[in-house]
């Protein structure tokens, strides 16, 4: 899911230090970050029963969130590049608490989804930064591993992101659980704001720059395949405590099924890189896509039928998890085949094509929720299978139009 290419990485200051404790903290705002954005889902239910709706309404909340990424995340690199680093990233944190506040206050629907954008706009700002700052801090031969320190942040909260907001709003109760993350993500700005060195802005890169490569036929034929990707995971994980429940897992024991969810994402997450490089992006998408419309697929049989073994449903969820999150690295690599030139632009381009993924997924389960787990389940072991099948087309289009080799996919 990372985006930390959108910006070029500001020359180091003079003289740098190892620059790992900034780099620790940065870590710990994506890790703020991821949580918020995927928290929600851990206790969908207990919050659209406080708000007095549907858990498809509530599920909105998710929707708006990763829209407004998808659509601000470009246009805040545009509008705030001149910004100071420290600046940015410490407002952008400020952002993210104040508007956590406010969901864990909301007293409606309305204000819930008001405060769910601004905390996108937070994100959208403070992500795409966060790697390239963190690489400036260090010395060149130590870049590579602060940006995975970084983008670790990120990482561990797919995994760790929604289970605990699960089990904060069992002990606690949902708004405590929002509670929790506003007050990391303002504990973090102070960090930052301590520890890190003024850096400055960027050159500004104009949007009509940014979206010109979107006219590239090859790349057309990449993107539309991450939010297929991710809208057939997203519609039955953003509704995954409900789901979960029709194929015999009890509310209680949804935290560690969403555990193992996180778990194969990252282990999918990891393999997915190592094996691009081995293999090709395409033998790995293919195979995460088929994985997921048969997980999904069998998921779905449960449901219809009303049985459910828990190491089974254990076992379809890790699978789940791992072929939902073995996208991004040979997506990546894909569109940075086509458009090497253009590397960062088309990275951020892809997260933002993640997070519309993540929405049109929620849209979709919260327009089935009511039709059943199964129908659920079906749509998007449905999706993943449509998604295979574009794959499988898009090669017929040529990777590039210049006359040179095209890198291997």
């Amino acid at each position: 899911m990372s985006d930390v290419l959108i910006t070029p990485a500001p020359p180091s200051p003079p003289g740098p230090t190892s620059g790992l404790p900034s780099t620790l903290v940065l870590a710990l705002g994506t890790f703020a970050v991821g949580t918020d954005a995927f928290v929600v889902a851990g206790f969908l239910p207990a919050m659209a029963a406080d708000l007095r709706v549907t858990p498809a309404t509530a599920g909105q909340s998710i929707t708006v969130f990763a829209a407004a990424y998808a659509v601000l995340s470009p246009v805040l690199a545009t509008l705030l590049a001149r910004l100071p680093r420290r600046t940015l990233l410490v407002a952008a944190l400020t952002t993210l608490g104040v508007a956590n506040l406010g969901s864990a206050l909301a007293p409606d629907a309305a204000v819930l989804l008001a405060t769910r954008v601004l905390a996108a706009a937070g994100a959208a700002a403070y992500t795409p930064n966060a790697g390239a700052v963190g690489a400036s801090l260090v010395r060149p031969e130590l870049r590579a591993r602060a940006l995975a320190v970084v983008i670790g942040g990120l990482t561990v909260a797919t995994a760790l992101g929604v289970p605990l907001g699960n089990a904060a709003s069992h002990w606690f109760g949902w708004r405590t659980a929002l509670g929790l993350v506003a007050g990391l993500c303002l504990l973090v700005a102070a960090a930052l704001r301590a520890s890190m060195p003024p850096l400055p802005g960027n050159a500004r890169v104009p949007l009509r720059t940014r979206l010109a490569v979107l006219r590239r036929p090859a790349v057309l034929t990449v993107l539309p395949l991450t939010v297929l990707g991710m809208a057939a995971s997203y519609t039955a994980y953003a509704y995954s405590v409900p789901v979960l429940g029709a194929v015999g897992v009890p509310e209680g024991s949804a935290l560690w099924m969403l555990l193992l969810y996180g778990l194969g994402a990252v282990a999918g997450n990891l393999a997915a890189g190592w094996a691009t490089d081995r293999w090709s992006s395409t033998t790995v998408l293919t195979a995460g896509y088929a994985t997921m419309a048969a997980a999904l697929a069998v998921l779905a049989g449960l449901a219809a039928s009303r049985t459910g073994a828990v190491p089974l449903v254990g076992l379809l969820v890790l699978l789940w998890g791992a072929s939902s999150w073995c996208q991004t690295p040979p997506q990546q690599h894909r569109l940075i085949g086509v458009a090497p030139q253009e590397a960062p632009l088309v990275v951020s381009l892809n997260s933002s094509a993640i997070y519309a993924g993540i929405g049109l997924g929620t849209v979709l389960g919260g327009a089935t929720l009511g039709s059943g787990a199964a129908v659920v389940y079906g749509l998007g072991a449905g999706i993943a299978a449509l998604a295979l099948l574009f794959l499988r087309g898009s090669l017929r289009v040529p990777p590039r139009s210049s006359p040179r080799r095209a890198p291997r996919e």
